[in-house]
């Protein structure tokens, strides 16, 4: 089953993003296997970055979650809200 994290940075919080950027990558390149798609949101003129989506190919909501918690940009405070829902493909 896929889940959508739909992550929103908090207003201001650059400077989390940057420094925690390392880890988080670190993070998300320990879990390849299990991520569909990953990538940041930005401004419409791609100018600064408002969040991150990640789908996960996860067994259960309890392994998206518990994925979401173990984000360094969760632990750091970065995001203004985290929003998990269960996702089906359909094309392509």
């Amino acid at each position: 089953m896929a889940f959508v994290l739909y992550c929103v940075d908090k207003a201001g919080h650059g400077h989390v993003r940057a420094e925690n950027r390392p880890a988080h990558l670190d993070y998300l390149n320990s879990n390849l296997e299990r991520i569909l798609i990953a990538g940041p949101m930005t401004s419409d003129d791609g100018a600064s970055v408002t969040g991150s989506v990640i789908i996960l190919s996860d067994d259960s909501r309890a392994e998206a979650e518990a994925f979401a918690a173990g984000d360094p940009y969760t632990k750091a405070g970065l995001f203004e809200s985290v929003t998990i829902t269960a996702y089906k493909k359909v094309l392509p």
